[in-house]
């Protein structure tokens, strides 16, 4: 966790000075406007700092608006650099093949100023439209045939959400809009896949009660993310159990003959000394194989060991990489990142984009998605 925080930041702050030096050739500022925008990108670099003191500090107020702005501006540079360095990367061919033609080629250049104001339009706008497309929920439907759900029963509804990151950022109005169209699907459960909390505001607020107002036929499940962990792993247990999740940790349970459920913890809970010994293979293995069992496991990592002791497992955690073009990160990283994947031994896999944000509070070509799963009954040949 140390070794990330400090890569994080690191990778941040260059990325942050890269916009700095970009902006001074632009625009070429005085020492003293140089000054000042030297000391606001250092404050927004340790904002993250700034807002967990605040929150646990008791400034609440103070703590959402340095969020808003730090994260924003997160975002920001991050898209910024994204175009600056596709400018930059044209620039060095057109030099390359100067040196190599021995031609002067400069003409089809661009100055540093438009090299800096176009990234810099381009960014705004994403920006802005992030911000909407964060709020605009999708409902994604998935419907899967087997022969495993019990005679006289012909459909199981399963609703899915994931990362929905509750807190500073992500507050009533955004989980109304969730659990609305939770309710609108009429699930027979409903299951959580980890960072439903962010931070340690659950029990001040009123997140556990609107979750509670819920009440799936079969009941509400979840597992734990790794922002659970990072939130304080008592007080997000509570406010899910408040909330009327029954919390899998390495368990599993048959809901009335119908099928079965298991959920893990998240790899974080390792950092956090909190894992449990019993592997994911031994607490799969004794599950009946002629009943739906649903994995529910916070990151889309599939254990070889575990292929065929599960038909689907439900994972979030990706995103779908929030903010293009980091979904090409999380493409590379996972064998998917959204959406359904078929695995050996008749499993599936399926990744749900997340509801909330984490960080920027904004979405670019990966709108916040609510998953309606349809499990229908095929007669056994």
């Amino acid at each position: 966790m140390s070794l990330f925080l400090i890569s994080f930041f690191l990778v941040y702050s260059a990325c942050n000075f890269y916009v700095f030096m970009k902006a001074k050739a632009a625009l070429h500022p005085g020492k003293a406007t140089a000054s000042l925008l030297a000391f606001f990108i250092v404050l927004m670099v340790i904002s993250p700092f700034i807002v967990r003191l605040s929150e646990k500090s008791g400034y609440e107020v103070f703590a959402v608006i340095t969020a808003y702005t730090g994260y924003t501006w997160l975002g920001l540079v991050f898209l910024f650099v994204s175009v600056s360095f596709i400018l930059d990367a044209y620039r060095f061919i057109l030099y390359a093949a100067g040196a190599l033609l021995k031609k002067e080629l400069s003409a089809a250049s661009v100055s540093a100023r438009f090299a800096f104001f176009v990234p810099l339009a381009l960014a705004v706008f994403i920006v802005i439209y992030g911000f909407f497309e964060a709020r605009q929920i999708h409902t994604e439907h998935v419907l899967i045939r087997t022969t495993k759900l019990p005679e006289g029963l012909e459909r199981f509804r399963i609703v899915q959400i994931s990362d929905v990151h509750l807190g500073l950022l992500v507050g009533e109005e955004k989980l109304r809009n969730v659990l609305r169209e939770v309710e609108k699907a009429g699930p027979d459960i409903l299951v959580s896949t980890g960072d439903l909390v962010d931070a340690g505001i659950c029990g001040a607020k009123n997140f556990a009660a609107l979750m509670a107002e819920v009440r799936p036929r079969y009941g509400k499940f979840g597992v734990t993310g790794n922002h659970e962990f990072y939130a304080g792993i008592a007080q997000a247990l509570a406010c899910s159990e408040k909330a009327g999740f029954t919390m899998l940790r390495g368990k599993t349970l048959n809901i009335e003959g119908i099928i079965n459920i298991a959920g893990v913890d998240d790899p974080a809970a390792r950092l956090f000394k909190q894992s449990a010994s019993v592997s994911e293979k031994d607490i799969l293995s004794p599950l009946p194989s002629d009943t739906f069992t649903l994995l529910l496991k916070h990151r889309p990592e599939v254990s070889k060991e575990s292929l065929g002791l599960f038909d689907l497992q439900l994972s979030g955690h990706t995103h779908k990489g929030q903010i293009f073009p980091f979904s090409l990160v999380t493409g590379l990283y996972y064998p998917v990142d959204n959406g359904m994947l078929k695995l050996a031994n008749g499993s599936y896999l399926y990744v749900n984009r997340g509801a909330g944000t984490w960080g920027p509070p904004i979405r670019f070509l990966s709108p916040p998605e609510v998953t309606v799963i349809d499990l229908i009954r095929e007669k056994r040949s």
